[in-house]
């Protein structure tokens, strides 16, 4: 499961240096692409990880059977297993690392806007955590358990604890944790392999249909039903995604000093390495995760992948970001900002929506239409519902300066009341 946000994990303050970026490269706010004082192509980057986070999140919402193991009995078509394939190998356990990776770097943006401020970082910090961690308490209980704001206000502790660490450091101490939890893995698989234990649960089928019925049921039932499967999120989170989101963090934070964003001409030979890298460790590392999770899920061969795909999924993310940047850049850098960059400066508010939208379409709060859509068709409702996101956000931003939820978690972060609106200026 996916998750991701803004103002706060991945949105960053406006200020003079990154203005004058954006507006160099032809994408900035002239482009009607975002807003003033950011950077264009990162906002970009941000939107292309919000379309990633909802093509996984929402085969979560729409089936339990979805990365239970079980096979679902309704939907066994070639299309089917084509659209199963292509979310496994080239979006899952990849975004969630691309919006931690932008956690870390607007971390560093932060700072350095505190300092010129002179504002108190640490309480200001802080308080947008609290007000992370309880959007995403309620998004985890109303809307989908698979929520990952929490995990964000909980490690963001650590970034804060460490945020005087070099940019050498940072990447050693995420590279020695991916390692670390990649070699758990391994180990796991081996004990599995010798006792002959793991297996898909035989009880899955039965627990998915279950499950199906207690998602369309009414609203009470469905709060009732993911509060039962939290206990089975939080130890996903902990086990997988959180050592890989931290590590996310630091390299997040070791790109923002070194300001890898701001410059990438600078940084252009390492860039076009990683994207050789993950194109093809990357992609073949995907390949494995994906055959085992669709072909022999639940046995070692399964958490042996999960190990591979902790040390892979990083030099894919890697290559996905870096090509978005650079298009973002390119030729075609109006167009590709124009599309992504509204949606990518509102992220908290899109990735919250997401979930609100598809709750009322797959939940007993709405259509109830769990277990219902093929695969092939939930991928095609994903892309229809971002690309109504991506329209509206360019609406909603003509006239605001922040989306609803970032205005909101702004104004706890600030005890004050930024204004909303935004009052017309040249070239905007």
């Amino acid at each position: 499961m996916e998750t991701t946000k803004a103002e706060g994990p991945g949105t960053a303050p406006p200020d003079a240096i990154t203005r004058k970026a954006a507006t160099s490269t032809g994408t900035g706010p002239a482009a009607g692409a975002t807003t003033r004082g950011r950077l264009a192509h990162v906002d970009a980057l941000r939107g292309f990880a919000l379309l990633g986070v909802l093509v996984v999140n929402i085969g979560y919402l729409a089936s339990a059977h979805h990365g239970s193991g079980a096979e679902d009995p309704a939907f066994g078509a070639p299309l089917d297993d084509a659209a199963g394939w292509l979310v496994a190998v080239f979006f899952e356990a990849k975004f969630f690392l691309l919006f931690s990776f932008l956690f870390g770097y607007a971390f560093t943006l932060q700072l350095d806007s505190a300092a010129r401020s002179g504002a108190r970082f640490g309480p200001r910090f802080l308080r947008r955590l609290a007000g992370l961690f309880v959007l995403g308490a309620l998004h985890a209980v109303l809307l989908f358990p698979g929520d990952i704001l929490t995990t964000y206000a909980v490690l963001g502790l650590v970034l804060f604890a460490v945020r005087g660490i070099a940019p050498r450091t940072a990447i050693r101490t995420a590279v020695v944790l991916l390692a670390a939890t990649a070699a758990l893995y391994a180990l796991l698989a081996l004990g599995v392999h010798l006792t002959g234990t793991g297996g898909v649960d035989p009880g899955a089928a039965a627990e998915a249909a279950r499950t199906t019925e207690a998602l369309r049921g009414s609203p009470g039932e469905v709060v009732r039903e993911h509060l039962s499967q939290l206990p089975d999120v939080v130890y996903l989170l902990v086990f997988f995604q959180a050592p890989a989101a931290l590590a996310a963090f630091l390299l997040g934070l070791a790109a923002g000093r070194r300001r890898v964003m701001a410059d990438l001409d600078r940084h252009r030979r390492t860039l076009v390495r990683l994207q050789w890298a993950g194109f093809t460790v990357g992609l073949l590392g995907a390949v494995v995760y994906a055959h085992a999770s669709l072909v022999r899920p639940g046995g070692a061969y399964q958490i042996l992948a999960l190990g591979v795909d902790v040390v892979t999924a990083p030099l894919l993310t890697a290559a996905y970001a870096v090509t978005v940047l650079r298009l973002a850049r390119g030729r075609f850098g109006r167009s590709v900002v124009a599309a992504l960059g509204p949606v990518g400066s509102v992220t908290l508010t899109g990735y919250l929506t997401q979930s609100l939208v598809c709750a009322l379409l797959f939940t007993g709060y709405g259509a109830g239409l769990t277990g219902r859509l093929s695969p092939s068709e939930v991928l095609a409702v994903a892309l229809a519902l971002f690309a109504v996101q991506a329209v509206a956000a360019r609406w909603w931003l003509r006239g605001h300066r922040y989306g609803p939820l970032e205005w909101l978690l702004r104004a706890w972060t600030t005890l004050s009341w930024p204004p909303l609106r935004r009052r017309a200026e040249p070239g905007v």
